[in-house]
């Protein structure tokens, strides 16, 4: 309930980090704010970054605790007809261009443990590769990147990164979306709820299927799940603040809305004896009713069926 009323809740993995989560918030990592999320994992970001940087370097190891990218060996540097660099790094190769496990879960280069980065390097064949070879490794977030040549004994030395290189790190970082945490919400509207409604409740679960009924939560659209019955799912964030309880059943209570056409309505069986108008309901309760201003990209529900 708290995570659903926009509260900070601290959590602990077994063996790992803490965290501390709070809808549409950065999430807190062992008592770091976490800033972007990767802009996809380094077979990704080869795959969206190839063309940009052929011809300004000669090999790309994107590293990331998932998927390690290593561009002359991936399929992208292959449509580049890119020459093979000789470098071999660290990890489970899994299909051209692609290692899994080159270092352990962290908060170093591209969500590993690591800050060396050249110490994923495994061998470098002298067969292969050559003085002045030219390597770029980043992280899948650009937050760290460094640029080297070979020397005479093909070992890699940083140098001053070229600016068109430059220019390509910076974008995978202007391309990462912002760390935050979504706290979705689910559940059913279950029969007694739905007998509210209507006097015959699988109406009111046929309306919302065929789209007659909106369903909103606090008024924020809901996704409706298939299957049997009136399961939705929502993000809290869009309801307003403090909009759960709870009941000692036990239960967390949330607010759901059914919108429809009053003549809809009355072709369910709905109960039109109790229809009140809005001005009445607020009325009654004015002085226990709390105001929040609806939010601008939540939509009026039947706009969406484009009435007004």
């Amino acid at each position: 309930m708290a995570l659903c009323n926009k509260e900070a809740v601290e959590l602990e993995i077994d063996d790992g980090a803490k965290l501390v989560v709070t809808a549409n918030q950065p999430p807190i990592v062992d008592g770091v704010e976490e800033q972007r999320m990767r802009v996809g994992c380094g077979s990704a970001a080869i795959g969206i970054f190839a063309q940009q940087w052929h011809g300004h370097t000669d090999e790309v190891i994107v590293v990331d605790d998932h998927i390690t990218g290593v561009l002359s060996e991936h399929q992208a540097g292959k449509v580049l007809d890119m020459k093979p660099s000789g470098i071999r790094i660290r990890g489970r190769k899994s299909t051209a261009g692609r290692y899994f496990q080159v270092a352990e879960p962290g908060q170093g280069w591209g969500g590993t443990d690591i800050t060396d980065p050249l110490s994923i390097i495994e061998t470098i064949d002298p067969d292969v590769a050559w003085p002045g070879m030219r390597l770029l490794m980043t992280s899948t977030t650009g937050e760290d990147s460094i640029f080297c040549e070979l020397d005479e004994s093909l070992r890699p030395v940083e140098t001053d990164m070229p600016a068109p290189l430059i220019e390509v790190v910076d974008r995978i970082e202007e391309n990462c979306e912002p760390s935050l945490a979504t706290v979705l919400f689910m559940a059913g509207a279950g029969g007694s709820l739905r007998a509210g409604v209507t006097e015959n409740p699988v109406r009111l679960t046929r309306s919302v299927r065929d789209r007659m009924t909106r369903v909103t939560l606090g008024g924020a659209p809901a996704f409706i799940w298939p299957g049997g019955g009136i399961t939705v799912m929502v993000d809290v964030s869009r309801m307003p603040d403090q909009s759960f309880g709870y009941v000692p059943t036990p239960a967390i209570v949330a607010p759901i809305e059914f919108t429809l056409p009053r003549e809809t309505y009355a072709q369910l069986g709905g109960h039109l004896g109790a229809v009140t108008p809005l001005d009445a309901v607020v009325e009654e309760f004015k002085s226990a009713a709390r105001h929040t201003s609806a939010r601008n990209d939540n939509p009026w529900p039947l706009q969406q069926q484009g009435k007004g």
